[in-house]
C-alpha cells in the first residue's frame, strides 16, 4: 500500500469515527433528553430495512458507473458527457428514491405537512399572498406557514405554485421536477470546473459526481432543485468571467444569484463561491455591471410586489427558536452536522478532500488547474463551515447543506483509483437508503 492511499484510509478512517462518535452521543442523548427531534441521529430517518421497485436500477447504475464511468468521461466528446452526466445523475436518482417506492419515495415525499404543497391554495392571489407573508411565519400567528414555507423566503413556495398553474400540480409532478432539475447540478460543476480549471480535471470528477451519496437526498427534497439553480448561477459566472459570451452570462448569472437569495436565507452564502469565481476569472469589471443589473431584478420584483425579505428573515430566526431549533443542542449538531456531510458526500470525497489539501500544501509547485479546482472547494468548506457556526442549521443538514456539498464531490478528481472509491460511494448511498428510510 502506497503512502497516498495510506493516508486516504486514514482521513476515511477518521470521517468514520467523527460519524460513529456523533450517533452514539447521539443515542445517549435520546435515551436521557430528546432534545434532537431526529430518528437517527444524526441523520433525520429512521431505521428500516428494506427493498424496492428501485433496488434492481440502483444496482445496476451503480455496477455500471463503477464499471464504465471513468473510461467513458476520459473519452466521450464534451457535450455528450454532460448529456451523459444528466441523464445517469436522473437515473441515480430516482432508483434510490423509488427503493421506497413511488408514492413514498416520490409522489408523496412533498406533500406532508412541513412541505410547500400544503399552502398551494393560498396563493391563489400570489400578490396578496406575498404582501401578507411575514404575517403567517411566527408560531401563534393566524394561520402560520408550515414549517419548510415559514423557513424559506416566498420563492420556493412559488415554484410549486408556478408548476401547479402550468397544468403540473400535485406531489407527483414536483417529485419528478426537483429530481429532474437537481440531477443537472452535476452539469453545472462540470462546467464550472472546465471553464476554470482544465477539462481534464473536470472529466475526472465527473463520476463522482454523478454517483453520489447525496443523490439520497436531492430525490426528493427541495434542496436538490436549490443546489441546482446555485450551481447553475456559478457555471454562468465562471463562463462570463473567462469571456464566453460575458455580457448573457453575466446577466444569467445575476438573475440566478438573485433567485437564490429567494429560495433560502441560508444560500447568502454563496457571496463566497461568487468571490472565488471573480477571483479566478480575468474580466471581473464589466462582468460585475451586467450581473449586478441581473441581480437586482427578482429582489426589486419581490420588493415591489410587498414581500419584505430582512422584515422576514428576522422572524424566521425567531420561527426557528420557537421550534426543533430552540432546543436542538448547538454543541452537539456543531459536530453531528459535519457527521451528516460526511454521509452526503462520502468516503471518495473525503480521500479527495485530503489529496486536494495535501496538493494545495505544495501550492507553488502544482498545476495551475489544480490550484484553481482547490480554490473552488475551499470556497464550499467555507461556506459549509459558516453555515455550522451559525447555529441556524442544527440538524436535517443531509438536505440543507446540498448547495453547498455538491460541491465537495468534485475532490474525487484528485483520487488515483476512481474505481474503488466509487464503489465505496455507491455501497455507502444503497446502504443509508435500504437501511433507514429518510426524512425527505
Amino acid at each position: 500500500m502506497n503512502r497516498d492511499l495510506r493516508r486516504d484510509l486514514y482521513a476515511v478512517t477518521a470521517a468514520a469515527l467523527l460519524v460513529a462518535a456523533t450517533a452514539w452521543v447521539g443515542i445517549a442523548i435520546k435515551r436521557a433528553d430528546d432534545v434532537l427531534h431526529v430518528g437517527w441521529p444524526p441523520l433525520y430517518a429512521n431505521w428500516l430495512p428494506h427493498t424496492g421497485p428501485g433496488t434492481p436500477g440502483a444496482l445496476a447504475v451503480a455496477a455500471a458507473v463503477v464499471a464504465y464511468g471513468p473510461p467513458l468521461a476520459a473519452r466521450l466528446p464534451w457535450r455528450p458527457l454532460l448529456l451523459t452526466s444528466w441523464g445517469t445523475a436522473m437515473a441515480w436518482t430516482f432508483s434510490l428514491a423509488l427503493v421506497d417506492g413511488w408514492h413514498r419515495g416520490i409522489a408523496r415525499r412533498l406533500t406532508t405537512r412541513y412541505e410547500y404543497l400544503q399552502v398551494i391554495d393560498r396563493f391563489d392571489e400570489i400578490l396578496a399572498t406575498l404582501r401578507g407573508f411575514t404575517d403567517h411565519i411566527l408560531l401563534g400567528s393566524p394561520d402560520h406557514w408550515p414549517p419548510h414555507v415559514a423557513g424559506h423566503p416566498p420563492g420556493a413556495t412559488l415554484t410549486f405554485v408556478l408548476l401547479d398553474r402550468i397544468g403540473l400540480g400535485g406531489g407527483a409532478w414536483a417529485g419528478v421536477f426537483v429530481i429532474t432539475v437537481g440531477a443537472t447540478t452535476a452539469v453545472a460543476v462540470l462546467v464550472t470546473i472546465r471553464t476554470l480549471a482544465s477539462e481534464a480535471l473536470a472529466r475526472r470528477a465527473a463520476p463522482f459526481l454523478v454517483l453520489a451519496p447525496a443523490a439520497v437526498w436531492v430525490g426528493t427534497s427541495a434542496d436538490g432543485y436549490f443546489a441546482a439553480v446555485t450551481a447553475w448561477a456559478t457555471a454562468f459566472l465562471a463562463l462570463a468571467v473567462t469571456g464566453h459570451r460575458p455580457r448573457a452570462t453575466a446577466l444569467a448569472a445575476g438573475l440566478l444569484f438573485g433567485l437564490t437569495v429567494y429560495l433560502s436565507y441560508g444560500l447568502t452564502l454563496f457571496a463566497a463561491m461568487a468571490a472565488t469565481v471573480l477571483l479566478l476569472g480575468s474580466r471581473r469589471l464589466p462582468v460585475l455591471l451586467y450581473a449586478a443589473a441581473g441581480l437586482l431584478v427578482v429582489p426589486v420584483a419581490f420588493t415591489v410586489a410587498g414581500f419584505d425579505w430582512w422584515e422576514a428573515y428576522h422572524l424566521l430566526v425567531e420561527r426557528y427558536h420557537q421550534g426543533a431549533g430552540g432546543f436542538r443542542p448547538y454543541g452537539y449538531w456543531l459536530f453531528a452536522n459535519l457527521a451528516c456531510t460526511v454521509l452526503v458526500v462520502g468516503p471518495g470525497t473525503v480521500a479527495g478532500l485530503r489529496r486536494a489539501g495535501a496538493r494545495l500544501g505544495r501550492w507553488h509547485t502544482i498545476p495551475v488547474a489544480e490550484r484553481r479546482l482547490g480554490l473552488l472547494l475551499c470556497a464550499a468548506l467555507l461556506m459549509l463551515l459558516a453555515a455550522d457556526l451559525s447555529g441556524m442549521s442544527k440538524a436535517e443538514t443531509e438536505r440543507i447543506w446540498l448547495p453547498f456539498a455538491m460541491w465537495l464531490l468534485s475532490a474525487g478528481a484528485f483520487l488515483d483509483r476512481p474505481r474503488i472509491w466509487l464503489a465505496s460511494q455507491a455501497a455507502l448511498a444503497l446502504l443509508l437508503n435500504h437501511l433507514l428510510l429518510t426524512g425527505w
